[in-house]
């Protein structure tokens, strides 16, 4: 049974929403844009079994490569796994499976995901290994392969402010894939630098409405 979350919550607490066997989104482009705060409390938490979507595991010995190294992911989707070497060694072992996607189709999947589209047709990959087992089609002249959409049971992110509501603003490059994992996610978690009241942030510079925020975690509030 999933944890009931307030909008404003511990870290700690609000990972509790992540249950055995969960697909997980995480956020970030290498170490920008990663729910560090969130990551490290679902290490705590000893959750298992997980499939993870995000643009990589993380670096060794930081953020989802902490999740990695305790045994709790057994499948990840992601498109840079380079960034850390123990993916391999994990894979090798047979302790982990592997979905690459190329970015851009990783990116348009949780977009598609968050709008209600189930699959896409995209050139890229066609021809090459990452295009086995699925249809290809041709249009207009050009070889394209069926894309499903990808959604998550959480999706943790990290934004720069929020207000009490959980309306969410970016930081620069942070910004990243988080927004568009929003979407795509029944229960969205956001891990933020500052919380502030209602009216505070300019509406302008709102990129996630509070209605896609089931909670925010002050950033460095751990427990609960």
């Amino acid at each position: 049974m999933t944890a009931q979350l307030t909008k404003i919550a511990t870290a700690r607490e609000a990972v509790r929403a992540v249950h055995e066997g969960a697909t997980v989104m995480v956020g970030g482009f290498g170490m920008a844009g990663h729910p560090l705060g969130l990551i490290d409390a679902l290490v705590k938490s000893g959750t298992s079994n997980l499939t993870t979507i995000s643009n990589n595991l993380g670096e060794p010995g930081r953020g989802l490569g902490n999740l990695l190294l305790n045994g709790q992911v057994k499948h990840a989707i992601g498109s840079f796994f380079t960034s850390n070497p123990d993916v391999a060694r994990f894979r090798d072992a047979g302790k982990l499976t592997l979905q690459l996607l190329p970015q851009g189709t990783l990116v348009e999947a949780i977009r598609a995901g968050g709008a209600g589209i189930p699959a896409f047709f995209t050139p890229t990959s066609a021809g090459t290994l990452l295009a086995e087992g699925k249809e290809v089609r041709e249009f207009d002249g050009v070889q394209c392969v069926l894309e499903r959409a990808l959604k998550a049971d959480v999706a943790l992110i990290r934004a720069h402010r929020a207000d009490e509501a959980g309306n969410l603003t970016y930081n620069k490059s942070g910004r990243n894939f988080n927004p568009l994992m929003a979407t795509a996610a029944r229960i969205v978690i956001a891990e933020v630098d500052e919380i502030v009241p209602v009216g505070t942030l300019d509406p302008e510079t709102i990129i996630t409405p509070h209605l896609f925020v089931t909670t925010i975690v002050k950033a460095g509030d751990i427990d609960g």
